[in-house]
This record gives structure tokens, C-alpha cells and sequence, in this order.
């Protein structure tokens, strides 16, 4: 599978808000190779989500010109567009957008039929992607059943149903902790290495700026040089949380990734200087050297906490 590749030149996007002209988007050039993964960052309210609009034709600019793969996205008509949705994008909510009462497996094949595909085709296509984000074994759950991170790649899934050469994904990661938010985006990271696709994210997420290949900021509708980027300097600067998962350096095209039971914390920082000594046994769970606890001491612990809990008589 080939990714799309992007072209946009000098794109406005204008608004008119009673006497007060709004320009979302002012004057953006921008070009992404296929297979690349970028990050669109900016502060809320900087044009990334209406940039990405009009690159996936859900918005027209004012002026300028968008293609995709060479055609101009600017000017399909709806019949142009809605095949162009189908076969060629993929798009990635951060509400994760699942219907509630259907299950992973008919929320992922309802693009498919949307698209016209036979029952067959869809059922083989949906169990592929589904075991592609590692949910083949949850396919007949729904949404109300997954977790946050699992919802979200059956999301991934469905975008990817219908094999896109481009996927959208504004904010993915907003409902997602940190671990879950880089095991998505390494994910996603894998997907665009192995299966060529072109990925644009706008994002506000640090751990999603990490793993992608290039970083571009736009600040009041308009693209920054590289000489002017502020955002993803500062945030690079600051100092990690223990707390937040993080990609490690690597050499290799997808980034390793590391967690820890402490839900993708640094564990390393909580490392006492007598941990070398447990080993032998000597520390106990009270760190006085008297071993675990013996059965009759979890009963009355046990005891303990219900009468601590009791409602008052």
C-alpha cells in the first residue's frame, strides 16, 4: 500500500462573524510525502482542525488549492468527495465516535458497507484489522465493555477498513492516559512504517509529537518557520513527569516503547537504596525483617477494614 501524499498551496480560510472577519487559516503551503507522519501543534483556536478539514474535504478554502495524490480536493463535488472518503481516508475521532449497541467487529464493518461490500468480504476484512490492533479476541464486545485505549484502536481499526492511504486523526490521544496513548500512537507509528500509510494528527500531545517525523505549528492560521516554533520547543524542555509513559531512543524505524505496573511511570525513580537487599528475603512487608504475613494476620486485617467500614449503629 502506497500513502497519499499532500499538497497544499497558499490556503485561506475566511469567516464572517457578524461585522468581524475571522481568517482561520491564512496563506498555509504545505507539502507531507507519502508514508509520513506529522504533527500538526498550535494552541487551541490556531487552525489545525480546519486545516485538516479542508485536506480531507469536509471544508473548502477561501482561496488557495489542496490535492490529493494530484487532484484537487478544492474542487470534487459531493459524489467525488464521498468516493474519496471511501477509498482513499481514514479519519480517527477523539470521541472515538463507536455506535454504542453495535459490537467492535459491526462498528468496524459499517464503513465497509457503507462502501458496498458484501457481507464475505466484510467479515474477512473486519477480523483482519481487528487482529491487526490486537482485539481479535474482543471483537464481539461493545463499546461499553472496552476500555478507553481499546475503544480507541477499534477505532484505528475501522479507519483502517477500508485500507485508506491517508488517515486523519485529530486529537486521538485527549481521552487517553499516557501509557495507552503511546501503545496507540506506537501503533499508528508501526502502521505508517510497515503499511506505507500517510498520517496527520493535530495534536496538543507530547508523547504523539515524539513519535512523529516531522512537527509543523501554525499560530493565528498561519504556518510558523521553523526558527519561530514555540510549542513543541517548550514542551521538549520541560522536565518529564515520573508518572507519564515515554518512547526511548532507538535506532530503528519504530520507537521502543517502556512501562512499568505504575500505568507507564518511570519505575526507576521510586527505587529505594536498600532494594538491592530484598532479594534475600530479609525485608518484610513491613520492612522490619518479619517476612509475609501469615494467614491469621490477613483475617484480622481483613476484619479490621469491614469493621472500620461499617455503617454506624
Amino acid at each position: 500500500m502506497a500513502g497519499a501524499a499532500i499538497e497544499v498551496h497558499n490556503v485561506s480560510r475566511h469567516f464572517q462573524l457578524g461585522a468581524e472577519d475571522i481568517w482561520a487559516v491564512k496563506d498555509v503551503s504545505l507539502s507531507v510525502e507519502p508514508g509520513e507522519f506529522l504533527a500538526l501543534v498550535g494552541r487551541s483556536g490556531s487552525g489545525k482542525t480546519t486545516l485538516m478539514n479542508m485536506i480531507g474535504g469536509l471544508d473548502k478554502p477561501t482561496e488557495g488549492e489542496v490535492y490529493l495524490d494530484g487532484e484537487r480536493v478544492d474542487l470534487m463535488n459531493e459524489k467525488q468527495l464521498n468516493q474519496m472518503r471511501r477509498k482513499t481516508l481514514g479519519v480517527i475521532f477523539q470521541s472515538f465516535g463507536l455506535l454504542p449497541l453495535l459490537s467492535a467487529q459491526e462498528n468496524v464493518e459499517l464503513p465497509l458497507r457503507i462502501s458496498g461490500y458484501g457481507p464475505i468480504e466484510r467479515g474477512k476484512r473486519a477480523s483482519r484489522v481487528l487482529d491487526m490492533v490486537g482485539l481479535g479476541r474482543r471483537r464481539d464486545h461493545r463499546p461499553y465493555e472496552l476500555s478507553g485505549g481499546e475503544q480507541q484502536r477499534v477505532a484505528i481499526a475501522r479507519a483502517l477498513a477500508t485500507e485508506p492511504r491517508l488517515i486523519l486523526a485529530d486529537e486521538p490521544t485527549g481521552e487517553l492516559d499516557s501509557a495507552t496513548a503511546v501503545a496507540v500512537f506506537g501503533l499508528l507509528r508501526q502502521l505508517a512504517v510497515s503499511e506505507g500509510i500517510t498520517i496527520l494528527t493535530c495534536t496538543h500531545d507530547r508523547l504523539v509529537m515524539e513519535q512523529a517525523d516531522r512537527i509543523e505549528e501554525l499560530a493565528d492560521g498561519r504556518l510558523l518557520e521553523k526558527d519561530s516554533q514555540q510549542v513543541w520547543q517548550r514542551v521538549s524542555s520541560r522536565e518529564r513527569s515520573p508518572f507519564a509513559a515515554h518512547v526511548e531512543d532507538s535506532e530503528t524505524a519504530v520507537p521502543q516503547q517502556r512501562f512499568s505496573s505504575l500505568i507507564g511511570a518511570d519505575a526507576s525513580v521510586f527505587k529505594r537504596d536498600d532494594e538491592d537487599d530484598d532479594d534475600d528475603g530479609s525485608h518484610g512487608r513491613d520492612g522490619n525483617g518479619s517476612g509475609p504475613a501469615s494467614h491469621e494476620q490477613l483475617e484480622e486485617e481483613e476484619e479490621e477494614d469491614v469493621n472500620r467500614w461499617a455503617r454506624p449503629q
